[in-house]
Parts: structure tokens; C-alpha cells; sequence
């Protein structure tokens, strides 16, 4: 087309201007005509076919003339800004778009007569492609004025970047290729322009639909990476379109991390998309539960040519205060499928850490209230609070790849491996400013319910004990030791925090450990709380003995000082930690205790005993307490025990076990059975114990608690093993199912037959329907706890049932101040009234009794 020689604010004036609006109104005519029209369309009605394909036709060279004036707009010597054409543009972006959404839609427009106007609506489509190369290589010319007033050459800009954003989600199923380019020009035009549109652009969109696109093309190298895994023939066709796809994969990443460097500080509003874009992509890829079934080789593939972009996108993001924020945020609640890829994020982060500068350590590592609606955690409770929530991925457990030292080929390492390296690496290279948070969050992780957790970070702070000064140990093992004294009473809590003294104790210095003696001698019976917890072979050859005569003496006084006196059932509670005292010195330092002391320990437990009863047992949680530690202790001395009080114990073991009793006695009476293989039982009363002993095995072996079967079935074969009894085994299996049960397992074998696949869909079903947020007991709950004993009083002053009585009602005192103190805290649930009523009638009927 010919269009006369002008510069181009003229052109603009008296013909873009003009004619442009005019020309873009005609298009969209012709495109409702032919939407109205097309359901119509069929080879029998040639007066609807021949419209529409003149309409069609007529479109083709609409578009020619529109690439006319692009062509000659770029082929003139004139510098262009975009101001002084600025109809053009825009009009030709709004037909390219209308041209392109109609060619998606085809299909559905004509209703199964595409075949029809095909050669058209191809030829409109390749004219719509040409304009927009062409458009593309004038806007490619343009330069940006700055100095327009009121910024109308700016805003053309991001109209025009923003309409071709709009093109890119039309074309993106369409042609790969071409939407690759059209993306390659925004990132190029953006960052051309920037200093001038940055704070104009719509960072959000953009981010967005990159990320969109980023998911999109991964899902699809995904899909192709599955298909070809289970075809058995390798097609040629698929293995392209893979490479291809991939390659469009890591376009758009790199995309993104282009733009995100140079956008950054606009970009407070999309962090909550890229975070999204890190576990949406981790979550689909191995070695997630939901992953794909990909083969090996296109794994490596993928992490190779992809997932490489993503961590330096993070270390972008690092010094970023609203990505900390919303990676850090406390009321983050993610689905099932995003706990892992979260994990694996902050570890990530953990390690790029180091490398940057204090403020930005400090920024992830401390807390901070950053409104009244949102509280950021610290990252080192973040990472604790987001491994909690992996428990299908530790059970299974997953494997990630590690390289162990540099130069080494990568190995396969579990979950908690790769977390816990990681997290001790950290460690050793946090701040020194930032120790106090460091403590507090090994502190909160250790006390937290999850057994797991709480493991975890006795491993991070055994490292530190071990990594940091002998001092440094030595004030740890103090504070716990403070932390174990003060707890009100048996939880969950104490129960960690002995573990870690345990531990700690091994890494004190012989000089330090003898610092800790003094301070907290075991001649004071008020210490023996802590000594239960020390393993004895933490000590050198002389310090070992001398502490653990300390103990026995100390803790043999405690039981004849009890024996000795009045007694109540709740002083009886106060000599558990005394057992359990001398139970460690029996097993960590035996060898210590002379026969005279071996004599003193074994006195006590036997008088202690003989005040049991299965009655008293069955009714008090801290006598069964003491029954547990008895028995084992009992078992220590075996060889010396009298013959009756042997047949006492397992005649009581078999009353006691018809009541159902706690996981822990259960426990303590394998713990004893055990310890009988070793022993020869005398004729004459075999037939006392034989049938009691083969009763109660057969009790606990058919037991389907799977910690009792276990063990169960360790303490069986121990004492088949040892006894020579041999004719009471067959006696203990009472059924098939039994017999089958102790054969696998001396076999090795598993009870269950299930595939890896089945394995995975399992850990996944079980992690879906039970895993939520674990309650935090507090101490007030640790006070309240079953436990606790009754009041102190001398026995002659209560008989035995009216110390029952007051036990019981103490524990219905607390659970109604339990429910008061939920009442303070929380609405109450709607059916909690009609169960106080229920109460309430069953205490009227109660005092009827009591009158």
C-alpha cells in the first residue's frame, strides 16, 4: 500500500488518528458477523459459507494493509517515539489479539465445520503472525521521550507491553515458539524502558503469568516424561517434544530471574506467587509423594536444564523483606502435597544464609510482629514447624541426593540426614548475635509433642555441644539439668529433656563433670531426679565408681528411710525417681556396685514389692510407675532372687495383665520375662511359675499394639534362646497366627507384602487424613497429669480407700479446671452443655450414696 512520505507526527495526525479508530471498529463488525453467523455454516448452505469466507478474506487483507503502514513507519530514517504514532500500536495489538482469540476458539465457533473456512482462517492467522513480528521490530525502534508532558509517551509504553501480555495467554496453547518470542520482547522492552515505566508497569500480571506459563510447561514436560516412561518403545516424536518443552521451561525461568533481579523493589505484591512457584514445582517432582512416575535419566534431565533456576531465584529473594515475610508467616497453612517443598525451601535458605550480610541474617532469624493481623517467625522455628509436618516423608522415608564432600559422587540420604547436616551447618556458621534465638528455638523444638521434632534438634544440639567450647557444654547441660528439676511432673516434656542431659553428658569434660557432681551431689536425695537420667558410662573408669556407690547408697537409704516410717500411698510416688536411680546404675555401672551394695539394692526392691498388690496396682497410675521399675530391677538380680518371690511376680503379672494395664507396665513385664531365659527354675515350684509363664507370653504376643508386638516378640525369642525349659516355648504360641508372627521375625521377613507404589499411596492417605498441628501441652496440663499423687498423709490417719477416694476426686477437680480454662480461651462446642447436664445427674445421684 502506498502512504505519502510525512514524518510521523503528521502521519499520526491526519491519518493514524483518522483512519486507525475507524479501521479497528470495521474489524470488530467483521468479527461479530462472523461469530453470529458461523453456527450456520455448512456445505449445504453456500450463501452463509461465501459471507463468512468473504468476511474472512476481507480480515486477511485488513491485516495486510495494517503491516503496510507498520512497514512503512519502520522504513523511514526518522528516530521514532512511540507518542508521535501511538494509534498505531494500539489499534494494530487490538486486532492481532481479537485475531488470535478467534483462531483459538475455532473449533467451538464453527461447530465441526472448521474444515470449511481452515485455509482462511490459517492464512488470517499467519497474517496476524506477520503483523506482530513486524509490530514488534517498530516497537523494537522506539524510543521512549522522557520528557512528554504528563508522561503520555511512558504510558503508551505500558499499554503497549501490557496488551501484549494479553496476547501472550491467548497464543500460549497455540504456537510454543512464537509465545516464547512475544515473551522474549516484554522482558526485552521492560527492562529497555526501565528506568522510565517501572513504577507504571503491573509487576503482579506479569510475574504471574510468567509463573503461569512456567507451571503450565513443566506440567507438560511431566506429562511427556510419564508417557514415555511407560511406553516400552522409545518414539524419536516424544523425546524432541520433551527436550523442547524443557527448553521452553528454562526460557521462562530464566525470564522470570531476569525480570525479578531488575524489578525487585515493585515486587512486594508477588512474592506470595513466587513462593507458590517453588512448592507447586518441587511438589510435582521427585522425590515428592505426589511427584510424577518420571524415569531417573529425565530427572536429571529436568534438574539439570530447570530446577537449577529456581535456587538462584531464592538467593534473589533473600534480602527481600516481603518474600521473608511470606515465606516466614505464622499462620501459613499449606495443603498436604506443598509441607515437603516448603522444607526443602528453607533449607535452602539456611544455606545461603551464611553468605549474606548480618542484617539479612538477622532479618530470617528473629521474629517480628509485622502487623496486628501477621507475626513472622524466626527461620530456625519455621524450619522445626515445617519438618513436624513431613511425617509421610520421614516414615517412608524419602531420599534426596547429597554430595557428601566435594570431589565425592552424589549419595542417597534421608530426609532427617539432609535436614539435620544442614541445620548443624548452619549452626556452625550463625552469627554470634543471633545465639540467643539459636537457643530458644533448640529449646522450643526439644520440648515440642513431636517425638520426631524434638529428636532433631537433640541431634542440632549435641553438634553444638560438641562444635562449640567445653564451657559452652558444660552451661547447656546446666540449664537442662535446672529445666529437668523445676518440671511440675511426668509429660512429654521431661521426657525430652532427659534425653538431651542424657546426651549432653557424654560431650562434659572430666573436670566439668566433676563440677556437675558437686553441684548436684547424688547424696542429696532431692538429686537422684536428675542422676535416673545419666548414663554412667559417660564417666572415666574411677569418677564412674565413686558416683555410682554414691547413688546406690544414697538411693538404698531413700527405700529403708521409706520402709522404715509411716507410709501413704502418695510418699510411695516419691521414691520412683529413687528406683529408677539405682535402675541406672544397675544398667550403665553395674560393675561398680560391690556384692555387699548389689545386696542393699536387691533388699529394697524385694520388701517394696512385697507391699503390692494387684488391687493397688490396678487403681493408682504412680504405683503401676513403681511396679514398672521394679520389675526390671528385680530382673537385673535374677540369678540371686528367692524362688517365691519369682512365682509372686509372675503370679501378679497375670492378674495384672487380665485388666488391661498401661503400654509402660506391659513394657516392664517383658522387660522381666526377658531376664527369666537365664534363669533354671527349681522342680519344685515350676509348676507355680511354667503355666503362669506361658500364659502370659501368649497374652503378649497375640497383643496388636504394633510397640508391645515388637517387643513382644524381642523378649520371646531372647528367653527361648536362654531358657532351658524348652518344653514351655510350643506353650507360649497359642495360634497359628502367633506361631506364623515369631517365624517371620526370626525370619526377617515383613508381615505385609505391599509394593512401593502401594507403600507411597498409603504414607499418602495416612499423612492426609491424620496429620494436623499438634497440641501444645503446657504445664499447667503437665500438673494436671494422671501421675501427679494424692495428697501426703501418714498411713495410720487414711485407710487405704480413703486415700483412693481422695485421688479420685483430685482428678475430677482438675479436669473441671481444665474445662474452665478452655472456657476462658474459647467459645465452648454446642453439645459440651448437655454433657455438664449428664455430669450434673450422675453427681446428684452420687450424693445419695455419700447421705
Amino acid at each position: 500500500m502506498f502512504l505519502p512520505h510525512m514524518n510521523h507526527l503528521t502521519l499520526e495526525q491526519t491519518f493514524f488518528s483518522q483512519v486507525l479508530p475507524k479501521t479497528v471498529r470495521l474489524f470488530d463488525d467483521m468479527m461479530y458477523e462472523l461469530t453470529s453467523q458461523a453456527r450456520g455454516l455448512s456445505s449445504q448452505n453456500l450463501e452463509i459459507q461465501t459471507t463468512l469466507r468473504n468476511i474472512l478474506q476481507t480480515m486477511v487483507q485488513l491485516l495486510g494493509a495494517l503491516t503496510g503502514c507498520v512497514q512503512h513507519v519502520c522504513a523511514t530514517q526518522e528516530s521514532i517515539i512511540l507518542e508521535n504514532i501511538h494509534s498505531l500500536p494500539s489499534s494494530v495489538l487490538h486486532v492481532i489479539k481479537s485475531t488470535f482469540v478467534h483462531c483459538k476458539n475455532s473449533e467451538s465457533v464453527y461447530s465441526g465445520r472448521l474444515h470449511l473456512v481452515s485455509d482462511l482462517l490459517q492464512a488470517l492467522f499467519k497474517e496476524a503472525y506477520s503483523l506482530q513480528k513486524q509490530l514488534m521490530e517498530l516497537l523494537d525502534m522506539v524510543c521512549v521521550d522522557p520528557l512528554i508532558d504528563e508522561n503520555d509517551d511512558i504510558l503508551n509504553m505500558v499499554v503497549v507491553i501490557h496488551s501484549l501480555l494479553d496476547i501472550c495467554s491467548v497464543i500460549s496453547s497455540m504456537d510454543h515458539a512464537f509465545h516464547a518470542n512475544t515473551w522474549k520482547f516484554i522482558i526485552k522492552q521492560s527492562l529497555k524502558h526501565q528506568s522510565v515505566i517501572k513504577s507504571q508497569l503491573k509487576h503482579k500480571d506479569i510475574i504471574t503469568s510468567l509463573c503461569e506459563d512456567i507451571l503450565f510447561s513443566f506440567h507438560s514436560c511431566l506429562q511427556l516424561g510419564e508417557q514415555m516412561t511407560q511406553s516400552d518403545a522409545q518414539d524419536n516424536t516424544d523425546c524432541r517434544l520433551f527436550q523442547k518443552t524443557l527448553k521452553l521451561c528454562r526460557f521462562f525461568a530464566n525470564s522470570l530471574l531476569h525480570y525479578t533481579k531488575e524489578f525487585l523493589p515493585f515486587l512486594s505484591d508477588s512474592c506470595c506467587t513466587l513462593h507458590q512457584l517453588y512448592l507447586q514445582v518441587h511438589s510435582k517432582f521427585p522425590p515428592s509423594l505426589y511427584a510424577a512416575g518420571i524415569s531417573k535419566a529425565q530427572q536429571e534431565e529436568i534438574a539439570g536444564a530447570f530446577l537449577v533456576t529456581l535456587d538462584p531465584l531464592v538467593t534473589q529473594l533473600l534480602k527481600f523483606q516481603p518474600f521473608v515475610e511470606v515465606v516466614l508467616d505464622s499462620k501459613l497453612e499449606l495443603p498436604c502435597e506443598l509441607q515437603f517443598p516448603q522444607c526443602l525451601l528453607l533449607v535452602v535458605i539456611m544455606d545461603e544464609l551464611p553468605s549474606q550480610p548480618e542484617d539479612v541474617q538477622t532479618l530470617w532469624c528473629t521474629e517480628s510482629q509485622v502487623s496486628e493481623a501477621t507475626t513472622r517467625v524466626s527461620l530456625l522455628k519455621a524450619i522445626f514447624s515445617s519438618f513436624e509436618q513431613c511425617s509421610g516423608e520421614l516414615s517412608l522415608p524419602v531420599h534426596l541426593q547429597e554430595v557428601k564432600s566435594k570431589g565425592q559422587t552424589e549419595v542417597a540420604v534421608t530426609l532427617y540426614q539432609h535436614v539435620c547436616v544442614h541445620l548443624c551447618t548452619f549452626i556452625a556458621s550463625l552469627h554470634p548475635s543471633l545465639f540467643p534465638e539459636l537457643d530458644t528455638a533448640l529449646l522450643n523444638a526439644v520440648l515440642s509433642a513431636n517425638m520426631i521434632t524434638s529428636l532433631l534438634a537433640m541431634d542440632a544440639w549435641c553438634f553444638l555441644a560438641r562444635y562449640g567450647t567445653a564451657e559452652l557444654c558444660a552451661h547447656h547441660v546446666t540449664i537442662v539439668a535446672h529445666l529437668i528439676k523445676s518440671c511440675p511432673g511426668e509429660c512429654h516434656q521431661l521426657t525430652s529433656l532427659s534425653v538431651l542431659l542424657r546426651r549432653l553428658f557424654f560431650f562434659m569434660t572430666p573436670p566439668q563433670q566433676v563440677e556437675f557432681i558437686q553441684k548436684f551431689s547424688p547424696k542429696e536425695a532431692e538429686n537422684l531426679l536428675l542422676w535416673q537420667y545419666i548414663s554412667f558410662q559417660a564417666l572415666p573408669a574411677e569418677l564412674r565408681k565413686q558416683t555410682a556407690l554414691e547413688v546406690s547408697r544414697s538411693g538404698t537409704a531413700e527405700c529403708r528411710k521409706w520402709l522404715s516410717s509411716s507410709r501413704s500411698l502418695g510418699e510411695l510416688e516419691s521414691l520412683n525417681p529413687v528406683l529408677s536411680a539405682l535402675l541406672a546404675v544397675c544398667n550403665s555401672a553395674s560393675e561398680a556396685l560391690d556384692i555387699g551394695q548389689q545386696t542393699a539394692v536387691k533388699e529394697v526392691g524385694s520388701q517394696l514389692w512385697a507391699l503390692l498388690n494387684i488391687k493397688l496396682v490396678t487403681g493408682q497410675p504412680y504405683v503401676q510407675q513403681t511396679l514398672s521399675l521394679l520389675l526390671p530391677l528385680l530382673g537385673f538380680f535374677i540369678q540371686t532372687l528367692d524362688p517365691q518371690l519369682i512365682s509372686q511376680v509372675i503370679t501378679l503379672q497375670t492378674s495384672l495383665l487380665k485388666s488391661e494395664p498401661p503400654d509402660h507396665v506391659r513394657l516392664a513385664v517383658l522387660d522381666f520375662l526377658s531376664s527369666l531365659g537365664k534363669l533354671f527354675i527349681p522342680q519344685a515350684i515350676q509348676d507355680k511359675i511354667l503355666p503362669h509363664l506361658s500364659s502370659v507370653f501368649a497374652s503378649l504376643l497375640a497383643d496388636r499394639n504394633w510397640l508391645l508386638e515388637q517387643h513382644s516378640l524381642e523378649a520371646f525369642t531372647q528367653f527361648a534362646e536362654g531358657t532351658n525349659h524348652e518344653e514351655i516355648v510350643p506353650q507360649c504360641l497359642s495360634s497359628e497366627e502367633t506361631k506364623k508372627k515369631v517365624v517371620s521375625f526370626l525370619e526377617k521377613t515383613g508381615f505385609v507384602d505391599e509394593t512401593a507404589a502401594a507403600r507411597v499411596e498409603r504414607v499418602k492417605q495416612e499423612k492426609g487424613t491424620f496429620w494436623a498441628p499438634f497440641a501444645k501441652v503446657t504445664v499447667e496440663e503437665a500438673e494436671k497429669s494422671s501421675l501427679q499423687p494424692s495428697a501426703k498423709r501418714a498411713r495410720h490417719e487414711l485407710p487405704l480407700e480413703e486415700e483412693e477416694y481422695r485421688s479420685a476426686l483430685q482428678a475430677a477437680t482438675a479436669a473441671l479446671e481444665a474445662i474452665e480454662s478452655l472456657l476462658q480461651k474459647s467459645p465452648p462446642p454446642d453439645w459440651l452443655l448437655t454433657k455438664m447436664e449428664t455430669l450434673q445427674e450422675r453427681i446428684d445421684k452420687l450424693k445419695h450414696h455419700v447421705f
